[in-house]
């Protein structure tokens, strides 16, 4: 069975609590991402995503030059271990509708990032075909 950390992206850049939500933004247009992990000292505290920059951030914070990432970003993140099988990953992410997942070391540390694509470039099996299409196909556009 191929474990996360096969198929995950490494070197996942991110963010720290009190950076300006304006490198953020910036962030996500040159690394060409929709969200951001927010680190503390390696560990995970959070997430922001550009929804998160435009209706927690935009539409409440006309200024938002001195707005901090700690006040848009999502606290409570869905994540998963670098030593679980893709195929539970793409059952959590099937079940909360994700396209990508935070992984972590057994010390709870950042390590990496699994997307879907990443899943789909690297998995040949038929289930992860299906559980893919699932996936996309209940998501938002």
């Amino acid at each position: 069975m191929t474990t996360v950390a096969e198929v995950m992206t490494r070197g996942v850049r991110t963010l720290q609590p009190n950076d300006q939500v304006t490198l953020a933004a910036r962030l996500m247009d040159e690394l060409d991402v929709g969200s951001l992990p927010v680190c503390d000292g390696g560990k995970l505290v959070g997430i922001v995503t550009d929804r998160d920059l435009v209706v927690r951030g935009l539409a409440k914070h006309p200024s938002m030059e001195r707005l901090e990432v700690k006040e848009l970003m999502s606290s409570e993140v869905a994540y998963c271990l670098e030593k679980q099988t893709v195929d539970e990953a793409l059952e959590y992410m099937g079940g909360d509708q994700l396209r990508r997942l935070p992984v972590l070391n057994e010390e709870k540390q950042l390590v990496g990032i699994v997307t879907l694509g990443d899943i789909a470039s690297k998995e040949e099996q038929p289930q992860t075909d299906e559980a893919l299409a699932d996936i996309s196909s209940d998501l938002p556009k």
